[in-house]
């Protein structure tokens, strides 16, 4: 298998004798930077994971991305929507930065290396070939082991087609003419699912579920930042009143502190056996809070031992 230095040669390589190399050919193009060279070997994984709006990824994913990235691990959330109607009382633009700003707090709070939201509306996104190379690019671009997103059964279209992206591009990211322009990874990686309670066509398998004790208050907290949310919310026809002062922001915020640890905790006692599995019976039982994800069968099919190399966290 050629390296990915030696493919993006072979790429440019193609792009000029197919005329869209003028530039290079003039000698006026930077020398080339791969993946390789903006990620060189350091021995520590790179996550990706995709939501479908300024929130997901924090919900589903917030307290294992903390956990890798505690350990040095390279952590991206995306949000592949801008969630720029996920408000009662305001949208567009103003909304989609106000969500930004405060999934990057959010990010802060976890310690996770990067934030990024696309420029695609909240509630329109499509599965088409634009956003297939979108996503593959992303990856590439992270030169990512692991890739989680939603399952593609959910009960939000943007949250389903999320799902189909990923699946779309589980085998394209490693097709060398696929997006030449962007390096391929030099093996498929291991796509997951994050957790939901849907029952059809099948329900959640839960691969890989992880105690995520050690930072419950870090995701709670993370959580609370994200405030056009969980402390305003609402976006289906009805509204709540705005917090009439700090004081009364502040309760709001405890109480999503709360709610969330509550959805924690019945994701641990949901996936109880699993947990024991997984930690062993004398920890299993002890867990208190978790996440939970599912293998997907498109992608790199990971043994249980490099499951445990991928999630560094079990015994």
């Amino acid at each position: 298998m050629m390296t990915r230095t030696t493919w993006l040669c072979v790429a440019v390589g193609s792009m000029l004798a197919l005329g869209a190399g003028a530039a290079i050919a003039q000698g006026q193009a930077s020398p080339i930077v791969t993946a390789d060279t903006l990620h060189p070997d350091d021995g520590k994984l790179r996550i990706i994971q995709f939501g479908a709006h300024p929130d997901d990824c924090e919900i589903r994913g917030g307290g294992v991305g903390a956990m890798w990235a505690e350990l040095g691990h390279h952590v991206q959330f995306v949000s592949v929507t801008n969630g720029d109607i996920g408000h009662w009382q305001m949208s567009g633009g103003a909304l989609a930065k106000r969500r930004t700003a405060e999934v990057k707090a959010a990010a802060e709070v976890l310690g996770i290396e990067r934030s990024t939201v696309l420029d695609i509306h909240d509630g329109e996104l499509m599965p088409t070939l634009e956003n297939r190379r979108r996503l593959t690019r992303l990856m590439r671009q992270w030169d990512a082991d692991i890739v989680i997103g939603h399952r593609p059964n959910d009960y939000h279209p943007d949250h389903r087609y999320v799902g189909v992206l990923m699946q779309d591009a589980a085998y394209m990211v490693a097709v060398p003419f696929f997006c030449p322009d962007t390096p391929p990874l030099r093996r498929n990686p291991v796509f997951l699912y994050s957790s939901d309670r849907f029952q059809r066509p099948q329900p959640f398998r839960p691969d890989i579920v992880v105690a995520i004790d050690s930072v419950i208050d870090k995701k709670v907290e993370a959580l609370a930042k994200i405030e056009s949310q969980f402390i305003e919310g609402g976006c289906m026809g009805y509204s709540r009143p705005l917090p009439r002062d700090e004081a009364e922001r502040e309760e709001r915020r405890r109480g999503v502190r709360e709610s969330f640890k509550r959805r924690s905790a019945r994701t641990a006692d949901t996936y109880r056996d699993k947990l024991i599995e997984l930690y062993g019976e004398e920890k299993g039982k002890q867990v208190q809070y978790a996440e939970a994800f599912e293998v997907c069968e498109y992608g790199r099919r990971p043994s249980a031992e490099e499951l445990r190399r991928l999630f560094p966290f079990f015994p």
